[in-house]
């Protein structure tokens, strides 16, 4: 059965069996347990949820193995670190990974001993990966859309006895399935493309380890990083519209990105579709299509800021992913080593025609800044 049809059905009820298509959530912080708790199923509102169950079968048929969600994306950053790190561990983490992990890190794992070793996505990891215990990868990354190869790095890790998680928020599990890869644990925000309404925050992490997905669970109820039973039920309810919303958004990016590679008034475009992407040839064998990320530099912060007053259909907002085309100037936040003009584009679900034409007429009236 294609793909798609699986999604479109993941987590949903049998085709048969009576009531709704997907159930309502549940919303219960105790249940009815006499006796023995582990004579039942369902006693406690940290611990389990059959709403996230329906939730976490769905994203298993995504991502080809075991989910458990979250909260959050940094909440299931915090867990994948938190089950396979201890004191005097070697990290290795990509140097132009998403800011708030190399935070993380840097306050958290060093902190409590561990050795975070930066290297950027397209450095040398393997030279780094001597005595490690996790290596990370995130790709393509955020902002920059820089790719590594998942399947050379999971050997070359597997070879020095490292575990390998990758960070999978840009591509998702629909264009890119790093578990098929060789990693050993797959996170993900799916506060954006996956559940792609803007209007969530969740996250999960994914395994084929029994040992390690028992341990997400039980770090999820210790540290109480649960995701609430409405917020699961409205991702789950977006699901099965993700393939053709990405197809759709992934499409319109790649003519973006055409488009931005054109104009001389852009000084640079980002975006692993275009042929001219350093890595354009790993992408192309490890990822179904290129992402709704493009990124692009307009050289100053004057000439970004007056392209982003000039929209008039694309929002200026922070994140990525969502059905409604956004864009910021990304170094306004700091922590990432791009320019003052560099500007972070995520694609919605608008016609294309629009969105390149919104971004024409805004590039003309930012001139030359």
């Amino acid at each position: 059965m294609h793909r798609d049809t699986l999604i479109v059905h993941a987590g949903y009820r049998r085709r048969g069996e009576p009531g709704p298509f997907l159930a309502g959530p549940q919303f219960s912080s105790t249940y009815t347990t006499p006796g023995d708790p582990a004579d039942h199923a369902l006693t406690y509102g940290r611990f389990h949820n059959p709403t996230w169950t329906a939730w976490e079968e769905a994203l298993g048929v995504l991502e080809g193995g075991q989910a458990v969600s979250f909260a959050s994306g940094m909440a299931a950053v915090a867990a994948a670190f938190g089950v396979t790190l201890r004191r005097g561990d070697v990290l290795v983490l990509p140097a132009d990974s998403y800011y708030a992990i190399r935070r993380l890190a840097a306050t958290w794992l060093e902190s409590i001993g561990v050795d975070v070793r930066l290297v950027p996505t397209r450095g040398d990891q393997a030279a780094a990966l001597e005595g490690a215990r996790l290596l990370w990868l995130e790709t393509p990354s955020n902002p920059l859309l820089d790719v590594c190869d998942i399947r050379a790095l999971a050997e070359q890790a597997r070879a020095r006895g490292a575990l390998v998680a990758v960070d999978n928020t840009t591509a998702t599990a629909y264009l890119q399935q790093p578990l098929e890869l060789g990693a050993t644990l797959v996170v993900s925000s799916d506060t954006k493309a996956l559940t792609g309404h803007s209007d969530l925050l969740l996250g999960h992490v994914a395994t084929r380890d029994e040992a390690l997905a028992a341990a997400l669970r039980t770090w999820r109820t210790h540290h109480g990083a649960i995701p609430g039973p409405m917020e699961v039920w409205l991702a789950h309810r977006s699901l099965p519209t993700l393939p053709l919303r990405l197809s759709r958004q992934c499409a319109s990016a790649a003519r973006l990105a055409e488009f931005l590679a054109s104009r001389v008034d852009v000084s640079a475009v980002h975006y692993p579709g275009l042929p001219q992407h350093p890595a354009h040839a790993t992408a192309r064998r490890q990822m179904r299509a290129f992402g709704t990320l493009v990124s692009f530099d307009l050289g100053t912060r004057a000439r970004a800021e007056a392209f982003l007053r000039a929209l008039t259909l694309v929002r200026e907002a922070t994140s990525f992913g969502g059905v409604h085309s956004i864009a910021e100037r990304r170094a306004r936040w700091g922590g990432d080593a791009i320019g003052e003009g560099f500007v972070r584009f995520s694609v919605g679900c608008e016609a294309a025609e629009d969105v390149i034409e919104d971004v024409r007429q805004a590039l003309d009236a930012a001139g030359a800044q």
